[in-house]
């Protein structure tokens, strides 16, 4: 079917964005760190000295927030106020502080003929963003996207529409004072969902693809897209409690990676018991969830320690709960706790109490996640805990990017060679 006049004109619209990033993202790539961070420091200031302007932006979101069927969950996310734009300028300046990746030399040498070669890090050039609700991710991506030397085209979703087109506003001011390219940081003006298929075909303008949010957004991304995509689908995070475990840490553990944010990618949504402890364990453990108001689902072997606990379905292993809800399993050995969360997990965040570094050596090496915690909460899995920087988003693949993307992550690199007239025979 021949596309409409809307739609060819949508499409127009958001190549000439595609094509104003490419530009933006070669200049980009040039650009003294000086400048970058001094764009990041302004533009701190100026969200914070545009607080009035942004909140009520927000309120305008917030009034529209029951029309879009909205958890309160959802709306606590897209509410600012004046400590959490604080909190965004923060951010930035934290980002300004990092190591500018771009133009780091990886590894250098020289052939035995004479050549040079160098391994450089340089940004990859286009970023497209898609991301849901959350205002404050619209200056978390802008700034990580520019300070590793790259355009951003960001996609809000339309929870947040006038929230983010005010932060946008402020950051693209600041650009112009900053002598930023112009087009460095775009959003996207229209709701229109077709606005993100035009993007996902730009293989020619678009060099990666990031989206953040529900599974149902990263699938549909993973399928249309025409370039590389950085993403996770869901995050089915374990803690498997060791038979050496010291069972008030394993307690401590798990009570705050499933009940510190029970709406995050990184909470714990299956715990993993060895049977030589089940029967100490699992009552500590189990009262700390029942105390929280987790509901518990169990295979035989576990609900015959925890009575309360429901049948727990084969569905329940693989499930992201994203609420009180928690499964429960006891195993014969760590590598049968291996086993099983290599074929239920989601390659997120997996976690091991133990007192042998042995088996935390055994358990790190099979399991298959971009990252494996020891004697620690599977909440630790964030860009800022590890040091990075904002995230733009946690990986579960394994070429290009894996776990936390901060600023290394949206780059690649390139051979630079160097002769003196050096010819091949």
């Amino acid at each position: 079917m021949p596309p409409t006049a809307s739609d060819s004109d949508l499409d127009r619209s958001c190549r000439e964005m595609a094509l104003q990033a490419r530009s933006a993202s070669y200049q980009l790539a040039a650009l003294d760190a000086e400048i970058k961070n001094n764009w990041l420091l302004t533009s701190a200031d100026r969200l914070v000295e545009a607080t009035d302007v942004i909140l009520t932006a927000n309120e305008q979101d917030l009034a529209s927030a029951p029309g879009y069927g909205l958890t309160d969950a959802m709306v606590d996310r897209l509410k600012l106020d004046p400590p959490r734009i604080e909190a965004i300028a923060l951010g930035l300046r934290e980002i300004s502080a990092l190591n500018d990746p771009v133009g780091e030399v990886i590894e250098g040498f020289t052939r035995p003929g004479g050549l040079r070669i160098e391994k450089k890090r340089v940004p990859l050039g286009v970023v497209f963003f898609i991301y849901e609700s959350r205002p404050n991710v619209t200056a978390d991506a802008a700034a990580i996207c520019v300070k590793s030397g790259n355009a951003v085209i960001l996609r809000g979703g339309k929870e947040a529409i006038h929230s983010s087109q005010a932060i946008v506003n402020v950051l693209s001011d600041c650009a112009k004072e900053c002598k930023l390219p112009q087009h460095a940081v775009q959003l996207v003006p229209t709701i229109d969902r077709a606005a993100v298929g035009h993007f996902l075909s730009m293989s020619d303008l678009i060099d990666v693809t990031i989206p953040r949010g529900g599974e149902g957004l990263i699938r549909r991304v993973a399928s249309e897209a025409r370039m590389p995509v950085i993403k996770h689908y869901d995050g089915n995070c374990h803690v498997y409690v060791d038979e050496s475990a010291n069972i008030a840490m394993a307690a401590d553990i798990i009570e705050n990676a499933k009940c510190q944010r029970m709406g995050v990618c990184n909470a714990c949504e299956s715990l993993l018991v060895h049977e030589a402890i089940a029967e100490a364990a699992l009552p500590a453990i189990s009262q700390r969830l029942r105390e929280n108001g987790i509901e518990m689902r169990a295979d035989d072997r576990a609900a015959a320690i925890v009575p309360d606990a429901l049948p727990a379905t084969e569905k329940d292993w693989s499930a992201e709960y994203l609420g009180p809800t928690i499964s429960i399993a006891v195993v014969a050995s760590l590598q049968a706790a291996a086993e099983h969360i290599n074929r239920y997990g989601s390659h997120h965040t997996d976690a091991i109490v133990t007192s042998k570094i042995r088996n935390a050596d055994q358990f790190t090496t099979l399991v298959d996640s971009s990252a494996v915690m020891v004697n620690a909460s599977t909440r630790f899995n964030d860009g800022g805990v590890f040091g990075l920087g904002a995230e733009i988003g946690i990986s579960t693949d394994k070429f290009h990017a894996r776990g936390p993307c901060g600023v290394k992550e949206l780059t690649t690199y390139k051979y630079i060679v160097r002769g003196e007239g050096h010819i091949r025979k």
